[in-house]
């Protein structure tokens, strides 16, 4: 079996853009591509930041319109993931600002079908503290969170997504860090106190 050597940054890049220009041409199975890439990180951003499966469906709609609305215009100096997920940052936090009264609820990541009853119910547990930590997180702190640590973006990604240098992101992450901490080790204590 032939191992296949790392790609750099350039040559990803360069792909990529020939990727868009493909979709441009109107290649349906570049454009099914774009889509098969993207289309599940973006929708997982959306309900890690909102903690709804609709509206988090609805963000990523909206984000893929703008791409092939805004297509033609793209210019490659930023990844293609970057510039998405910079488009449903920006929608989630117009959704988080039009619902402020209401609460997130707590969301939970699907449990592993393979483990036993008791781990299962300890992961759900653990997903929903998790969960609900993170919906208490400030917009920009939960925003760093979870494009760093749930769709592993880089740091320097994740500040372009934000608007914000690299400096200010990893204050964003060290804060959101904290914040995670305090919360479930306060909710740890609520549980075994109640």
């Amino acid at each position: 079996m032939k191992s296949e050597a790392p790609t750099s940054p350039e040559s990803q890049q360069t792909a990529e853009a020939e990727l868009v220009q493909r979709v441009l041409d109107g290649d349906a199975a570049a454009a099914r591509q774009v889509v098969g890439q993207h289309l599940g990180p973006i929708t997982g951003f959306a309900f890690r930041m909102l903690g709804d499966a609709a509206e988090a469906e609805d963000v990523a709609q909206e984000t893929f319109l703008r791409l092939w609305r805004d297509l033609p215009r793209w210019e490659p100096r930023a990844r293609l993931s970057t510039w998405l997920h910079r488009v449903a940052h920006n929608l989630c936090i117009d959704r988080l600002r039009a619902n402020r009264t209401t609460p997130l609820d707590a969301a939970s990541d699907p449990v592993d079908p393979r483990a036993g009853a008791p781990a299962q119910m300890e992961e759900l547990q653990r997903s929903r503290a998790v969960a609900a930590a993170l919906a208490e997180l400030p917009e920009r702190q939960r925003a760093a969170v979870t494009l760093v640590y749930h769709q592993g973006l880089s740091n320097r990604e994740a500040a372009e997504v934000l608007g914000v240098d690299v400096d200010a992101l990893e204050s964003l992450l060290a804060r959101g860090r904290r914040g995670l901490r305090k919360r479930l080790v306060d909710s740890a204590q609520a549980d075994r106190a109640g």
